[in-house]
């Protein structure tokens, strides 16, 4: 978010593609720096500028730690063919009675950071059980800043950290307090991780991508769960991907539901950055959480 000098309006959509060169390591922090200094004009300054673009994970935490309608603790599961011992959030609501359904949450290409670990407890609230991994934690873990977070996690192969979901996946199965009906979703890097392991795990129950790089088509008939899938219309990096990607899902018959929010960025769904938007995002998470409903109890 930002402190209400910037507003976003003033800022040109170029800022924004930039931003996601930079937060996808397209661009080095001094590349990005460089060219975003093109745009600071006026009274828009390139301090300014960064403090408007860069997340803040104090102000807009929608469900805090110790929430008390909520019973959350750090745990440990195994991925034997991935990172090994894996760190994750687990959350669930208080008054737990009977068995949930299950809802792994994927973060993107940074770790998990306080806003994923939001949004599992967001999960877990609707009448889940969630777990969020941290697939940074063969590498210590998430650094506590976004850009060393994003900087570990590419120095990780993309495939193990797969493996890590798909463990996260047999975690939760065999936990106690869930029904064994378990969805994903997951958001960027997170949204090719749902799309995956929607491939890789038959029984998986539902998989919701935000903004997901798609699965190479030749693997679309492994495909059971059902999917909703949520584009931003301006993001035109990712959405490349798509209409190949629901040629496959059409032409062998897969169930799925898929939403392009007009006039919003990669990102929109976050709402720790300038990139998020209010209604777009609302109306995503109201129809993942309504499809979770239908698809795990």
């Amino acid at each position: 978010m930002n402190n209400g000098a910037i507003k976003k309006e003033e800022i040109k959509q170029e800022v924004f593609d930039l931003y996601d060169d930079y937060a996808h390591n397209r661009v080095s922090r001094r590349e990005f720096m460089e060219k975003l200094s093109v745009y600071a004009v006026g009274s828009i300054t390139l301090p300014a500028l960064m403090s408007f673009l860069m997340p803040d994970y104090v102000h807009a935490i929608q469900v805090k730690a110790d929430d008390p309608r909520l019973k959350s603790e750090y745990i440990h599961y195994n991925s034997d063919k991935g990172g090994g011992d894996i760190k994750a959030l687990l959350s669930k609501p208080a008054d737990t009675k009977g068995k949930l359904g299950g809802i792994i949450v994927v973060h993107e290409n940074r770790g998990l950071n306080p806003h994923i670990e939001d949004v599992a407890r967001r999960a877990a609230l609707a009448g889940f059980i969630s777990v969020a991994p941290d697939a940074l934690t063969p590498l210590g873990g998430y650094p506590g800043t976004d850009d060393q977070g994003r900087e570990l996690q590419s120095k990780r192969n993309r495939d193990e950290m797969l493996e890590d979901f798909i463990a996260a996946y047999t975690y939760l199965k065999n936990h106690k307090d869930c029904n064994g009906k378990i969805g994903v979703v997951g958001f960027c890097f997170g949204g090719w991780i749902a799309n995956m392991m929607a491939v890789r795990i038959p029984e998986l129950a539902a998989a919701v991508p935000f903004y997901g790089g798609q699965p190479p088509t030749e693997l679309v008939p492994q495909i059971k769960a059902p999917l909703l899938l949520h584009y931003g219309e301006l993001d035109t990096r990712v959405n490349e991907g798509w209409p190949a990607y629901e040629k496959a899902l059409k032409e062998n018959h897969k169930e799925y539901s898929a939403y392009i929010y007009p006039g919003v960025n990669h990102g929109f769904h976050n709402d720790t950055t300038p990139r998020y938007e209010k209604a777009a995002a609302e109306l995503a998470w109201k129809r993942t959480i309504d499809f979770f409903k239908e698809k795990l109890s």
